[in-house]
């Protein structure tokens, strides 16, 4: 089971549309796929058609089983929605000895996934620690714009300031480029900028359109709304590149194995 964290500290970076669309992605290609919603803010829920009345709040909180909480949205995309109430939790968190693992504690019962995607909320809380202590991966989404570029790389510092305190070992997968405008010469300059520092991990960019904005009013993925277009074109992308990381995990399991039985 992989266990990605989609994480930036600055907002208005396009996490919940990258969560919601590789998810999306990812379950069309038959994996089976969990979204945890980490944002008090329920984007999640604004951008997918979840009604159910238990969430991670309850969860966390109420001790009423993962499963109760859980929306099964589509075949092989679960969801795990938010609301305003789980700011509440944060602050029970705080008092909480080991606090920066309460989630990962919490969150041992998952199983049955071949992905569980974090959707974190924009800022460097108690939530996101724990995420990214519960997480083997993050996915980064950047604007393609200075201050974007500047948010990168202090997102990058802070997880491997976490790693060293923590003794973790979380590694930076992807760099998505998001709000991509090939008409400006900033936007092409900061995402020439991302590929030259981080040229293994950024992907290609995810290009400004309208149909990106329109999807979650209409309740659905990019590949639901708008199959054809460039923000299918794009997501699709990133998601082949998710699954290609799966036959290098292999690999790399693959010979840890054979130096253990040595």
């Amino acid at each position: 089971m992989r266990k990605i964290c989609v994480i930036n500290h600055k907002g208005g970076v396009g996490k919940t549309t990258t969560s919601v669309n590789i998810a999306a992605g990812l379950a069309m290609q038959d994996r089976k796929v969990l979204v945890i919603d980490l944002d008090a803010q329920g984007n999640v829920n604004s951008c997918l058609d979840v009604d159910n009345h238990n969430d991670i709040f309850n969860f966390l909180t109420e001790k009423i089983s993962l499963q109760e909480c859980i929306v099964h949205l589509g075949k092989n995309f679960d969801i795990l929605k938010s609301d305003k109430k789980l700011a509440e939790v944060e602050i029970y968190m705080m008092s909480e000895k080991g606090k920066e693992h309460y989630l990962k504690e919490k969150l041992e019962t998952i199983k049955g996934y071949d992905y569980v995607i974090i959707d974190c909320p924009p800022s460097l809380n108690l939530f996101n620690r724990n995420a990214l202590l519960f997480c083997d991966e993050a996915i980064i989404p950047a604007s393609t714009d200075p201050l974007g570029y500047e948010a990168l790389e202090k997102m990058i510092s802070f997880i491997d300031s976490l790693n060293e305190y923590y003794d973790h070992d979380i590694r930076v997968t992807k760099i998505v480029p998001t709000l991509y405008d090939a008409r400006s010469n900033i936007c092409k300059k900061t995402f020439k900028k991302i590929q030259s520092t981080f040229p293994t991990i950024a992907t290609e960019p995810i290009r400004i359109n309208t149909k990106i904005k329109e999807a979650p009013v209409a309740k659905k993925s990019i590949f639901a709304y708008d199959k054809r277009g460039k923000g299918s074109q794009d997501y699709g992308k990133v998601v082949k590149l998710v699954l290609r990381d799966e036959n290098l995990r292999k690999k790399s399991q693959d010979a840890k194995a054979v130096v253990a039985a040595l």
